[in-house]
């Protein structure tokens, strides 16, 4: 008679590193067969028959339904995968929702539906509000290029702010992105924040701030400095900077009274103070409970 610690045979090892190496669930399920059209035969278009199929018997839903939307996004077929999520989503948990807005998050901006976009990160920034994100958690487990991380409420209410500001410069709504963006930063700064913040000011032609802003990345002075891709970005963004300031030749040929150009500066730096005054940022922020509530 065998003991119950018999080592398991090689066919069970064998089957085991191809579940580990293939990513694929055990069974034989419709969503069993659609993780293996996608995964291993490489057949997305099987993948998502397969994965409406599970949906319709209820086989795993709440992954059916998000892993369809993601496979129908690599075919350009976002469109359609935005309106099955809207329709089905009904059918999955609680705890799923989440996910899939954030599926959704990501539909939306590859079709350009800017609008949905704006209105579903606000409703996410008002769940952190009201204490209802993460299903109550602190935390959540986040996942990026196959590895997993944990993620703040803090971090996360920085992201959204942060897709939110770019979204609103998306619709050339600067005011309210650089809003968003500095408050973004406040709560927790990194340096592609910045850069999008910079970008935002030099469309208000505020190339100064701009400046300094980027230089601050270019400095190390950010989490994320260090990173090639946010470096490269606030190089390239920078020289764009420089070709658009005013050459200090066009300034003397204008030849204006000292008088004169000491009332313009005045005058600008009343109004930047007035303007700052007319769009605090805390407050713009905060506006976002009325907003939605409207």
């Amino acid at each position: 008679m065998e003991g119950s610690g018999s080592k398991m045979s090689p066919k069970g090892k064998k089957d085991d590193l191809y579940h580990v190496i293939h990513k694929v669930p055990y069974g034989d399920s419709p969503y069993v067969k659609a993780k293996h059209a996608q995964l291993v035969d490489k057949d997305p278009e099987a993948a998502i028959v397969l994965f409406w199929k599970a949906i319709n018997v209820g086989d795993k839903v709440d992954s059916a339904l998000k892993d369809m939307a993601v496979v129908m996004k690599q075919l350009d077929r976002a469109e359609e995968a935005i309106e099955a999520i809207k329709s089905f989503r009904g059918l999955c948990s609680k705890h799923s929702q989440e996910s899939l807005d954030n599926v959704l998050l990501d539909l939306f901006k590859k079709c350009g539906r800017v609008e949905e976009q704006i209105e579903l990160l606000k409703r996410k920034l008002r769940l952190i509000y009201q204490g209802e994100a993460f299903n109550g958690r602190t935390t959540r487990t986040a996942r990026s290029h196959g590895k997993k991380f944990q993620v703040s409420i803090k971090q996360e209410t920085a992201r959204l702010l942060g897709n939110l500001g770019w979204a609103y410069m998306q619709k050339g709504n600067y005011m309210m992105a650089e809003a968003v963006f500095k408050k973004a930063q406040m709560i927790d700064a990194d340096a592609n924040k910045a850069c999008n913040l910079g970008l935002c000011l030099m469309r208000q032609s505020r190339f100064e701030e701009a400046s300094f802003i980027l230089k601050d990345v270019l400095q190390g002075k950010l989490p994320g400095s260090d990173e090639f891709k946010s470096r490269k970005r606030a190089e390239e963004l920078i020289e764009e900077l420089n070709s658009n300031l005013p050459q200090p030749q066009f300034m003397n040929a204008l030849s204006l009274d000292d008088d004169f150009v000491k009332g313009i500066d005045e005058l600008l730096n009343a109004w930047g103070s007035n303007r700052s005054r007319r769009l605090p940022i805390f407050e713009e922020i905060s506006s976002f409970r009325d907003q939605l509530a409207c």
